[in-house]
């Protein structure tokens, strides 16, 4: 019952930390798409793929102390920090939730800004369509954040980077 819960503790685990609700959100949508087998159900949101699911599940592991959210105040908003507590080990060790390659995944995502994540998860939520079709998508949903040709480039090639990682 709790397997789909000690997968995002584990998650958070590999991260260390995870520093933005957004970037949380993008990191495991993305490790979703690379097959990683998160069960969260997404939907297209304003800052891309969102999961209420995850929103809950993550809300639930703080209330059982498996997670801390440490909340900063940045004026003109606030940023949430994630981090996995002793309690969340010790119900770790309790779980099997051993996935190969999840923490390069990882490790690469968590390097990346949400900024950019969020154009990947976009990319990748279009990614039943043809490339061109996909950019074109990218600057109807994402015109206000001005992606240049470069940064759409290096999103394609950091999926592809990726992929490689992951079937390695």
């Amino acid at each position: 019952m709790l397997q789909e819960h000690a997968k995002i503790v584990q998650f958070i685990t590999l991260a260390g930390e995870v520093t933005g609700r957004k970037k949380l959100q993008k990191m495991v949508y993305i490790a979703k798409k690379m097959n990683f087998p998160y069960q969260e159900k997404y939907q297209f949101h304003m800052f891309g793929p969102y999961s209420e699911e995850l929103t809950l599940r993550v809300e639930e592991l703080c209330n059982m102390d498996f997670i801390s959210e440490k909340m900063e105040d940045k004026g003109s908003y606030v940023q949430y920090t994630y981090a996995c507590t002793e309690e969340g080990r010790q119900f770790l060790s309790t779980m099997s939730t051993h996935h190969e390659n999840l923490d390069q995944c990882i490790d690469r995502l968590n390097i990346k800004s949400s900024r950019f994540l969020e154009m990947v998860s976009t990319l990748l939520y279009f990614d039943y369509l043809p490339r061109e079709e996909q950019i074109e998508k990218l600057h109807v949903v994402k015109g206000k954040l001005n992606f240049s040709e470069t940064e759409i480039e290096e999103a394609f090639a950091f999926v592809e980077d990726l992929q490689a990682v992951i079937t390695c």
